[in-house]
């Protein structure tokens, strides 16, 4: 990347009107401090002193640079000395007020430092505003080759992502020459990611510049969508209803039961989700070097990495914490290397408890009710919608939502703090009902697990996630809040063909995850497999990918897949 290192703040002429201002202002100081000190004197010690006299002694007391012959007369007048402390105090604060004026803008110049204000890439993602949303969002750009760049009015931020190695520019993303500076003419998309009241003047910017690129606006307050919309943005993210619809359509069945249901019940295997907790010796290890797998013949379907699902994850997909996985078979001994069974809703009653009625709390009560799920909600405060009111960190409240008769608890509280020690109470109260907890801080997730919840997600790396799923196009990645699915389907078009020679994932998105054959589920198969006559594939993929892996194999499917979710509409 190219740039320019001509910023306003440190130019030349800039730093000559700021001194000859501050020089101005200086001397006039010392001027009224003289007249005030000679006059001190006066009146105090019926001494007359000159002017200059006065004015040396004032310089002395500014600078603290040494006193003359007046120290006696401060002795034995204490009205003379408080003012000398008074002028002491302003020479100190004066040389707090030189550094950010003078001596850092001048330092940055004399190390060439001034921060990037111009761009050359091309067919890159233009990124308004820096979050840790944005940090997420930057990790899947990374992966999928797409270039990026940032544009802060935060010059010390600017500073701190170019450091990090990341492409980032200073100025004002709402104004258009800003955005012409990072060369949006020749970006694939924009994201907005301000504030609500801000964001829609850079969509109006932005579509100004590049009326073809995609602009994409992250928001707050979905009472804010329709002005977005309206100011030109082409998709719009509302995080905390993202992030509800994704803690309920958790809440309503695992992936492993969804699995389950797309397999069907015939099928003599195990499909469980294991948590991979801190300190697990799985930690580290990629999939490939982990012998455990193989000795007790177990295979990963795929797994949850943070806030994207990965359908059969590479050999060389490293276990991060807190990674949880659907494997097929029995992985009862993975608990003796740190990994837990998650909790299933097998058995458990159609409720779940949501606990904070905020934006997120609704959003997760209107997904959960539009898939048919019974809702109990809990707030501290009594108004509509609210089933039960207290605080969810005492057992009475608990006990009182019936906590023992649910089958999953959402926790969409807006305190990581009280998040956590709710999540330490209901597990003593019912430690076989699910808590899937809501995050604010990524760095209390792990925290909300080590406390015994079962599923977390925290706020900027579901953001994140849905960002990057919109904006990589050919790559395929998976939220909670997808529509992903597994159907089952016969393929008499690829009979004869390798997994690798018919190419279903690339063409169409889709994952084949195992074969029905001769009465049996084959999970373990390498990609030269041979898709043989009668051979039923379970495939996993959004919606979409589903469809189209359905037109390739040329037939219609033995029973009607299962689906993740269906995009609830709002109330």
């Amino acid at each position: 990347m190219s740039v320019s290192r001509e910023t306003d703040r440190t130019s030349v002429a800039d730093l000559r009107k700021r001194l000859l201002l501050a020089l101005v202002a200086v001397v006039f100081l010392v001027f009224i401090y003289a007249n005030i000190y000679r006059w001190a004197v006066l009146t105090f010690t019926a001494q007359e002193h000159s002017l200059l006299k006065s004015t040396q002694v004032v310089i002395e007391a500014l600078t603290t640079a040494g006193f003359g012959g007046d120290t006696d007369l401060w002795r034995e007048h204490d009205e003379l000395a408080a003012l000398v402390i008074l002028m002491n105090l302003t020479g100190v604060l004066l040389v707090f007020l030189a550094l950010p004026l003078f001596a850092v803008p001048l330092f940055r110049e004399a190390m060439d430092t001034a921060p990037p204000t111009e761009s050359t890439l091309r067919d890159h993602i233009v990124i308004c505003g820096h979050s840790a949303m944005d940090d997420v969002l930057r990790e899947e750009l990374d992966d999928a080759g797409i270039q990026h760049l940032f544009i802060e009015s935060d010059i010390d931020e600017v500073e701190a992502l170019n450091d990090e190695g990341l492409n980032a520019i200073y100025g004002n993303a709402e104004r258009v020459d800003t955005l012409r500076k990072a060369n949006v003419e020749h970006a694939r998309a924009v994201v907005a990611d301000l504030d609500d009241e801000t964001n829609p003047t850079v969509i109006l910017s932005a579509d100004r510049v590049n009326p073809d690129a995609t602009i994409i606006s992250v928001v707050r307050d979905r009472d804010a969508i329709s002005h977005h919309k309206y100011a030109g943005a082409d998709e719009v993210v509302v995080s905390k209803q993202e992030l509800g619809e994704s803690l309920a359509m958790r809440s309503i069945k695992t992936v492993s039961e969804r699995f389950q249901e797309a397999v069907g019940d015939s099928a003599d295997i195990e499909f469980d989700e294991y948590l991979v907790t801190e300190g697990s010796e799985l930690i580290g290890r990629t999939i490939r070097d982990i012998d455990l797998f193989d000795e007790l013949e177990l295979t990963i379907i795929g797994g949850w990495f943070g806030a994207r699902f990965r359908i059969s994850p590479s050999p060389d997909t490293e276990i991060v914490p807190n990674t949880i996985l659907l494997v097929s078979g029995d992985g009862s001994e993975l608990e003796a290397v740190g990994a837990r069974q998650l909790p299933s809703h097998k058995g458990h009653p159609s409720r779940v408890i949501i606990s904070g009625y905020g934006d997120v709390g609704k959003a997760a009560a209107r997904t959960a009710r539009a898939q048919g799920i019974k809702v109990t909600v809990v707030d501290s405060q009594s108004h509509a919608g609210v089933d039960v009111v207290g605080d969810v960190t005492e057992e009475e409240t608990l006990e009182a939502a019936n906590i023992d008769n649910a089958r999953s608890v959402v926790l969409a509280i807006d305190d990581d703090a009280t998040a956590i020690y709710s999540v330490i109470m209901m597990k003593q109260l019912a430690p076989d009902v699910e808590i899937i907890a809501r995050a604010n801080d990524p760095e209390n997730v792990w925290k909300l697990y080590n406390a015994g919840a079962d599923y977390v997600l925290s706020l900027p790396a579901i953001s994140g996630e849905i960002l990057a799923s919109l904006l990589i196009g050919e790559e395929t990645i998976l939220t909670p809040r997808d529509e992903f699915e597994f159907t089952r389907t016969e393929a008499p078009a690829l009979v004869g063909e390798s997994l690798r020679e018919a190419d279903i994932r690339n063409r169409t998105n889709c994952t084949v995850v195992a074969i029905e054959r001769d009465g049996e589920l084959l999970t373990d198969f390498g990609p030269t497999i041979t898709i043989e006559d009668g051979d039923v594939l379970i495939g996993a993929g959004t919606a979409g990918a589903i469809g189209q892996f359905r037109e390739l194999a040329a037939s219609a499917p033995v029973e009607a897949e299962i689906s993740n979710s269906s995009s609830p509409t709002d109330d």
